[in-house]
């Protein structure tokens, strides 16, 4: 099967931010898979901008680094390469002051989509909505991106929205979040409202729990000061997996575009029940066999800063009521790995011997790092001796399913650019959904704050601390392997 690739509109992407790390790891090499791809029209154009004393030729070779770095060496093509780097200007431009506007302005054409991606300091998405309407530089064919955290908290949340407001109309603002634009959760929408096998038992009468799993092996690293002031809740839980819940849990939108699922996804968020006091656990990981820990890692040897949260979320909706989706994630644990469980009810009476353990049936929706859809299956044990069962999966990795063309799919980065450039909003979040989205949180983490607890520690290369684990135990169910 051959990915189909649709051409978009003539644009002028200005990065600001250009020289960071976003940029040069994810943005532009997703850019250039687009020219490869045949997808940017000939004379789209990509405008860096950033503080850095960079001349043309710098900024070129800088990219050819990235590239070199970041891009699969069977995707690296010389002629392409170069032909991609004929499509960058640099601009040196200072977000807080004058430097750099007039030409960053005098640089853009007419007639074409205008895209600003803000790969900056989130303290920097309002200055630069304000000066990019104080500039003149926008018009009605002008997005702007901006990434997470949308706000620490829901008034920071609400005072940005207001910003971004003043200076643009909703549907010009795309808050990316770079799990929406990851393949198996876009099938998510596909496997639940294309399918008539999975929709109708998509309820609290034939589902008994969901388990949202979002891991990662690795610390804080170099993030460890920014970390330290957010923590996995805010860094994690309020976005990417709120967003991964939303979309489990939605109703089925009346049709398939922008307003309707964003519609249906604050739905969710505004149904979810206040997070009871033994419905959460908080973690932090310690010494591991190198000696690194959290304090450490973050400079705050009296850090009490969770690194870990795994949370049991109820809904009061005809839909889920009694079924609980227990969310997760966390840092330094046994591998990264990212999946959604949906753990479906056991039969109510098996008319086989022996039969007592086995479980109902699991439709897994993996994320990463192999994405695919896996639904376990009781089967018959094969050969003589009786009706002995036994647990299969029938396994759909993409690379498997669909070639080997499909199994390179576009990084979440390249896929929702291009949206941007579309204008389809519909995998991006709309400002009243994350003001509802930081409405739920906000209790908690001011509990937290108002205590003082520290987080329950946990070794690292596990599955987090044990009472995460009792989270589920004591409701007679037990989490998936990190695997």
């Amino acid at each position: 099967m051959v990915a189909q690739t649709i051409p978009v509109d003539d644009f002028d992407l200005v990065i600001i931010g250009g020289t960071g790390d976003l940029a040069k790891r994810k943005i532009l090499p997703g850019l250039y898979r687009r020219v490869c791809a045949g997808q940017m029209p000939e004379g789209a154009r990509i405008i860096a901008a950033a503080r850095s004393d960079f001349s043309q030729q710098d900024y070129k070779n800088f990219i050819r680094q990235a590239l070199e770095d970041f891009v699969k060496s069977k995707k690296r093509n010389k002629k392409k390469i170069e032909t991609f780097l004929e499509r960058l200007i640099y601009i040196k431009l200072d977000a807080l002051g004058t430097e750099g506007w007039k030409e960053l302005s005098q640089s853009l054409r007419a007639g074409v989509v205008h895209a600003f991606y803000f790969s900056v300091s989130p303290s920097l998405f309002a200055p630069l909505a304000e000066r990019l309407m104080k500039h003149k530089i926008t018009d009605d064919n002008t997005r702007i991106v901006v990434e997470k955290p949308f706000g620490r908290d829901l008034e920071s949340a609400q005072n940005l929205n207001a910003v971004l407001a003043r200076c643009f109309r909703e549907d010009q603002i795309f808050r990316i979040d770079h799990y929406l634009g990851k393949e198996t959760v876009q099938n998510l929408m596909a496997l639940r409202f294309a399918n008539a096998l999975f929709e109708p038992l998509w309820n609290s009468q034939h589902i008994d729990h969901v388990q949202i799993t979002v891991s990662e092996s690795l610390g804080v690293e170099g993030r460890g000061a920014y970390y330290d002031k957010s923590g996995a809740m805010r860094d994690m839980m309020q976005n990417h997996l709120m967003q991964l819940f939303c979309l489990t849990a939605m109703e089925p939108p009346a049709v398939f575009d922008a307003a309707s699922v964003r519609d249906e996804k604050l739905k969710v968020i505004k149904a979810l029940d206040p997070i009871l006091e033994g419905d959460i656990v908080r973690g932090q990981y310690r010494s591991g066999e190198n000696g690194d820990n959290y304090q450490n890692e973050s400079g705050n040897p009296d850090s009490t800063t969770e690194s870990y949260i795994a949370l049991k979320a109820n809904l009061s909706n005809w839909r889920w009521v009694g079924t609980p989706f227990y969310l997760r994630t966390g840092k330094k644990l046994r591998s990264r790995m990212s999946e959604i469980a949906i753990v479906f009810k056991d039969p109510p009476h098996s008319i086989f011997e022996d039969s007592q353990d086995l479980k109902g049936n699991v439709l897994t929706i993996r994320l990463q790092p192999d994405e695919g859809i896996n639904l376990s299956m009781t089967i018959k044990e094969p050969g003589p001796g009786g009706m002995r069962l036994t647990e299969v999966p029938l396994d759909m990795s993409f690379a498997d399913a669909l070639g080997a063309d499909e199994a390179d799919m576009p990084d979440a980065y390249e896929r929702l650019i291009m949206d941007v450039i579309r204008g389809n909003q519909t995998v991006f979040m709309r400002g009243d959904e994350v003001e509802a989205a930081w409405a739920w949180v906000d209790p908690i983490i001011k509990s937290w704050e108002k205590s003082g607890a520290k987080p329950a520690l946990y070794d690292p290369g596990s599955n987090g601390p044990d009472d995460g684990l009792m989270l589920l135990h004591k409701d007679g169910r037990r989490w998936r392997e990190i695997t």
